[in-house]
């Protein structure tokens, strides 16, 4: 949001918009797409891109009319509450969506690998220790190496809390009005995150090259799944924060109104915290 206009309606109503629909019929796509991909379908891969790819376009036209509606001097105040109640929800969302992983995480690794170690399984699996990376009680996985926090976890924790500085840097500079300021630590922090991901990636190929893969267990499931859509949103992230930077260079925002910067700025802190959990409870217990 750039400014609140004194004209602006008293609460403006856009009028009927398609995105909805097609944005829920690409996610739609997208995720029949990573089901079918996981469960060996050849389909499933090429769903899934393009379920990403349409959805990238839909939020692209999307956000583009937000924005419009915004520079052309629609929204007042009370819309400036509504995006701040609705992004507040959904990164509630978001935390209960990593809560079930992280549920089932706990579950297998607390009470399922213990139970099946103890006295009353030992007829059945008088081998199974009960220790977490381990290849199951049937001894069905191939082998693999678990996940240690050295050195690229440690690395990648020491990036997203970087980036969690340069970003509360770029808000506290455009809250002064110091545009070319703002733009500067806003790009440092979405370098950042993209050095983050490359190290992901290197990261999943040496997992790969030890064995590791979605396939081993449900400690390559579990891995996988929280690292996984992790990445992901610190995707996501960085693309919000790279509109905001194109928005910022254009001149969107003032001091006083720039909720489309402090929305993206909520997720990404969102993200650091999540990766912290996923730091301690992955790679250290």
């Amino acid at each position: 949001m750039s400014s609140h206009n004194a004209s602006a309606p008293y609460y403006f109503v856009p009028s009927p918009s398609k995105w909805p629909v097609l944005g829920g019929t690409t996610l739609l796509m997208t995720m029949l797409g990573a089901s079918a991909w996981v469960n060996g379908l050849a389909w499933g891969s090429y769903l899934n891109f393009a379920g990403i790819l349409l959805t990238l376009v839909v939020l692209y036209n999307w956000f583009g009319d937000a924005i419009a509606e915004s520079e052309g001097g629609q929204y007042s105040a009370r819309i400036d509450n509504s995006f701040r109640w609705s992004m507040s929800w959904f990164i509630f969302s978001e935390v209960m969506f990593f809560g079930a992983f992280f549920g089932a995480l706990f579950y297998a690794r607390s009470i399922s690998m213990p139970w099946l170690a103890d006295l009353d399984h030992k007829v059945l699996w008088p081998d199974f220790s009960g220790q977490w990376g381990n290849l199951g009680p049937a001894n069905l996985i191939e082998p693999f190496k678990a996940m240690g926090p050295f050195p690229i976890p440690t690395i990648n924790t020491a990036l997203l809390l970087t980036s969690g500085v340069t970003l509360t840097i770029s808000h506290h500079a455009l809250r002064e009005g110091h545009r070319a300021k703002t733009a500067f630590w806003l790009f440092a922090t979405i370098l950042l995150g993209a050095i983050f991901m490359g190290c992901q990636a290197y990261e999943y190929i040496e997992a790969y090259s030890e064995g590791l893969k979605l396939t081993s267990g449900i400690y390559g499931s579990t891995f996988f799944m929280l690292t996984g859509f992790h990445g992901f949103h610190v995707t996501m992230g960085a693309i919000m924060l790279s509109v905001v930077l194109y928005r910022v260079m254009k001149g969107h925002f003032t001091p006083e109104h720039h909720f489309a910067f402090e929305g993206a700025a909520w997720y990404w802190h969102f993200v650091d915290v999540v990766w912290l959990g996923l730091y301690v409870v992955v790679y250290w217990l």
